[in-house]
């Protein structure tokens, strides 16, 4: 079976359990091909576990749910070592961030020092405990939920932290038709739990590797270049778009372009993941996310190619 193929019956089947969220389903998973991590910040019961628990299904992935509190600490989170008598030694017992899909529930909640751990863990794929450094699953994908920005929690996340996911999405309300479906039709939960995989781990991660053959002009990374520049020169704009937002800007067009079935990358398909990638990392000067920032981006910046 061809790649779109496949990925269309990956994304079709998602659908399927998360109703009238297309856009946002399509993003979850361009996320996962470039091999991102994904931030969503939404009220609570709008689908963010059930989207984690059918993307694990879906692509045939482990998977654990990690609630963050304001008392969780870092072995909660990546393990410890404890003595045991039978075996006259130190046994390290894994914490649920071994794992290859981390719903990471209200991450806004837990204390600067956990958050850092799971930093370690997002960026390098791997954990440093008790001076020993543990590689973690392959493939390994981070779903983050936080409040919205008037419900935040006790300890914000800061910038540094924010920049490590690759996209932020909000699910949103259902629109009329899905909502009725939702009430009349099967359980979302019994759902997820009969899922059967579309993708292993070993295709995901090959898949993932096509991305560095999906090509990119010149012309195109210029047009790149230029959203970078224009992000850093808007008038009451704090922090503008970092080289490594431009990285994962192109890393997830060439995701999108996958999707597609195409194998070089389009101005379309950079302004499809855009609004995802840069909102959360445009800071106004009153330290504010604006949201219409990335729609001044793609009404502003040039398409020349």
């Amino acid at each position: 079976m061809k790649n779109a193929d496949l990925l269309q019956q990956t994304t079709d089947q998602l659908n399927r359990v998360l109703l009238g969220k297309r856009e946002q389903v399509r993003l979850a998973l361009c996320c996962v091909l470039a091999g991102g991590h994904l931030l969503i910040e939404d009220i609570p019961g709008m689908g963010k576990t059930t989207l984690s628990h059918a993307l694990s299904g879906t692509l045939g992935l482990s998977y654990n749910r990690i609630q963050f509190t304001s008392d969780l600490m870092p072995a909660d989170l990546l393990g410890f070592s404890m003595y045991d008598k039978e075996a006259g030694d130190l046994i390290f017992h894994p914490g649920p961030i071994f794992a290859q899909v981390i719903l990471a529930d209200e991450i806004n909640r837990a204390s600067p020092r956990t958050q850092s751990a799971l930093l370690e863990a997002m960026e390098e794929r791997q954990v440093s405990i008790e001076g020993e450094t543990r590689p973690l699953e392959e493939p390994f994908f981070v779903i983050a939920t936080q409040n919205p920005l008037d419900q935040r929690g006790t300890f914000p996340l800061p910038e540094s932290q924010l920049d490590r996911f690759l996209m932020r999405l909000t699910l949103g309300y259902p629109d009329e038709r899905a909502e009725r479906e939702l009430l009349m039709g099967q359980d979302r939960r019994s759902m997820t739990a009969e899922l059967h995989p579309l993708l292993s781990p070993e295709a995901l991660r090959r898949m993932q590797g096509l991305l560095s053959e999906i090509t990119a002009s010149d012309a195109l990374l210029d047009y790149i270049q230029r959203i970078l520049a224009y992000s850093r020169d808007i008038s009451g704009v704090l922090y503008g778009l970092s080289p490594r937002a431009g990285l994962g800007l192109l890393r997830a067009a060439r995701a999108w372009a996958l999707l597609e079935g195409r194998g070089h990358v389009l101005p379309d398909d950079v302004q499809a993941v855009l609004p995802s990638v840069v909102e959360h990392r445009l800071v106004d000067d009153h330290h504010n996310r604006q949201e219409m920032l990335s729609q001044r981006i793609l009404r502003d910046v040039p398409v020349i190619v």
